[in-house]
């Protein structure tokens, strides 16, 4: 039987919208690419969310792609636009919580982000815990940031069922006994809660 709802935030409770935010400072679609590729495609961002000084993850950006140093140090500046919450977070959350479900967070997140992103991580005032990688120092897929919510929140982990997006985030869930969504559609993740016993009133 669940009894622990955990939840990704980026394209879950909320979109990372990385790609809009970078076309909203008017680059054309060459400087588009190289940035993502420079920073939110690259293994610095997942140093980023790791919890990787500032300073340190602007350099690791620069670094990948020195040509558009100017460019990069711009987006990085203002970030707080990456963000933008799901209008179905919030009710889903307090509709888990009116049916007797833990609810938590586990989320590959920068401190930055979280900073500068506040107004669109309001949901975070309705779970019940969780954990952010900047806060440990480790990212999913890796086993090991799992492994810290299951003991931190005394898991039972087959009474768990984790949100994701990423395939090869619910691999590792269920690799330690979790259930696993891939998270594709508001509607699909509600089907599939509903396939795990997990009925919730909700619009």
């Amino acid at each position: 039987m669940i009894k622990n709802v955990i939840f990704d935030i980026g394209n879950v409770l909320a979109a990372f919208r990385w790609r809009e935010f970078i076309k909203d400072f008017g680059f054309d679609d060459e400087i588009c690419e190289r940035i993502g590729n420079a920073a939110m495609a690259s293994q610095a961002w997942f140093d980023f969310d790791a919890g990787l000084d500032e300073d340190l993850v602007l350099q690791e950006f620069i670094s990948n792609d020195p040509g558009i140093e100017k460019e990069l140090r711009l987006i990085f500046s203002d970030i707080g636009r990456t963000i933008e919450m799901y209008d179905t977070s919030i009710p889903l959350l307090e509709a888990l919580k009116a049916a007797g479900y833990r609810r938590l967070i586990l989320s590959n997140l920068s401190k930055k982000t979280v900073r500068e992103c506040a107004k669109d991580l309001v949901f975070l005032d309705h779970v019940d815990g969780g954990i952010l990688s900047y806060r440990v120092g480790t990212v999913k897929p890796g086993q090991e940031i799992y492994k810290l919510l299951i003991k931190r929140y005394d898991l039972v982990p087959s009474e768990c069922v984790f949100i994701d997006d990423r395939e090869e985030n619910i691999r590792t869930a269920t690799e330690l006994g979790m259930n696993g969504i891939v998270h594709k559609s508001y509607e699909n993740t509600l089907n599939e809660l509903k396939d795990l016993g997990v009925v919730i009133p909700v619009a």
